[in-house]
């Protein structure tokens, strides 16, 4: 039987057989691909993101909104965008790597530096815990931990593509590690921004 032809801009059935193309052309490659791996879980750190951005809406909406986070929405914003450009440098096939524009398709060490910056001006703010920490104190600090678990699975595939095929200017690793260490400190600073404390992962002791 013939297919259809298709006529949505979006659901072009190419990928039906399990390939994916990459930017700048070449040959398509496997959905499972290494490199398909990596900038997937970096898609799914941008959505989880979002669920941040939501709430932070949300409470601007209302009011509510503590001055300690007033920054968030905007810095999660430019993360958000920031990972397009991380998911782009890991959709190049490596021979189109000379394509690529800094800070647009590729991560850049003006990229990393920016995140130092962050990590800096929150850390001067917020009481960090000693220990680890159960996720969940509020829907905003959780998400946060769920954008920061996924950025560190991006940043594990991203490890293996590297393996295998080096990454131009090799920014992208240290990028995804300091940002999922920038997630873990604005995920505090969310909880304490509500007067909320971190749970620690030990168990209060029994008498």
């Amino acid at each position: 039987m013939t297919k259809p032809e298709r006529k949505s801009a979006v659901a072009t059935g190419r990928g039906d057989d399990g390939t994916t193309g990459l930017l700048f052309g070449g040959d398509r490659i496997s959905k499972d691909d290494p490199r398909t791996e990596a900038y997937g879980a970096i898609d799914e750190a941008v959505a989880a993101l979002g669920l941040a951005r939501a709430e932070l809406a949300l409470k601007a909406q209302h009011g509510t909104l503590p001055r300690l986070i007033a920054r968030l929405p905007e810095v999660i914003l430019r993360i958000q965008r920031e990972l397009f450009v991380a998911g782009a440098e890991l959709a190049t096939a490596p021979g189109a790597a000379g394509r690529q524009r800094p800070g647009e398709t590729r991560v850049t060490a003006a990229m990393v530096v920016g995140l130092d910056e962050l990590l800096d001006e929150a850390e001067a703010h917020v009481d960090l815990p000693k220990e680890f920490v159960v996720p969940g104190e509020t829907r905003l600090s959780a998400a946060l931990e769920l954008a920061r678990t996924i950025v560190r699975r991006a940043e594990r595939r991203a490890v293996a593509v590297r393996k295998t095929e080096p990454l131009p200017d090799d920014q992208l690793v240290p990028y995804l590690n300091r940002l999922a260490d920038l997630l873990w400190i604005l995920a505090r600073a969310a909880e304490q921004g509500e007067s909320r404390a971190a749970t620690s992962s030990k168990a209060a002791d029994r008498p």
